[in-house]
């Protein structure tokens, strides 16, 4: 039976889809925390952190827009986070859980390579909506292998040494270099990951073309 066709999304319509989407769930909440911790302290900067996330996620379910599963993932993890700085009082302890809970979500998405279920595949559904018979494809299922595989390592990698720094600098020194670091890495790991999906995608739109 025939597929129905298939046209890959253009560059600049993915990046309007994911840009936003990477700012509002996981930038900008790290931005409020930074910015009101110089403003109101340790606590004001927990509780603006929290109210940003979660005043985005009432404002897409009251007008019914999809809760991305990024910006989820980051309301759990933003939840826990401030339940225990709260408790303890700590920066450093607060500083420390984002890092300890990303290098556990890169062991998540080993985890879910070894289930044959890359999970990548499935938070790739918040950018761009993709066919069933799309995702089932052989080249379409080894891309998502690989690329879960990429963030994998770049999440473990990079918190790990971002826990070094923040055992061995200052705090505001972790802040400015944990900032730099993150966006160049994020950056270079997005573009890889785009590349190889519009590489993937024009392979697919190729053999229909032949078939």
């Amino acid at each position: 039976m025939d597929q129905p066709p298939f046209t890959p999304p253009h560059l600049p319509s993915l990046l309007r889809q994911a840009v936003p989407m990477l700012i509002e769930g996981v930038f900008a909440p790290l931005a409020v925390f930074y910015a009101a911790l110089t403003l109101i302290g340790f606590n004001g900067a927990l509780g603006a952190a929290l109210a940003w996330i979660y005043l985005g996620m009432l404002w897409r379910v009251v007008r019914r827009i999809r809760v991305p599963g990024t910006m989820t993932l980051t309301a759990v993890a933003l939840t826990a986070q401030a339940a225990l700085g709260f408790w303890t009082g700590s920066t450093v302890v607060y500083l420390i859980q984002p890092e300890v809970g990303t290098i556990c979500l890169g062991l998540v998405l080993l985890a879910s390579l070894r289930l044959r279920r890359p999970l990548m595949a499935k938070l790739a559904q918040d950018f761009v909506h993709l066919p069933a018979f799309v995702l089932k494809h052989e080249r379409v299922r080894q891309f998502f292998v690989r690329v879960t595989l990429l963030w994998a390592f770049v999440l473990i990698a990079n918190s790990a040494g971002n826990i070094w720094l923040l055992l061995n600098e200052s705090i505001g020194s972790f802040l400015l270099l944990r900032t730099v670091a993150m966006v160049a890495v994020t950056a270079l790991a997005i573009g890889v990951s785009v590349w190889g999906f519009r590489r993937v995608l024009r392979r697919l739109s190729l053999d229909a073309a032949t078939t």
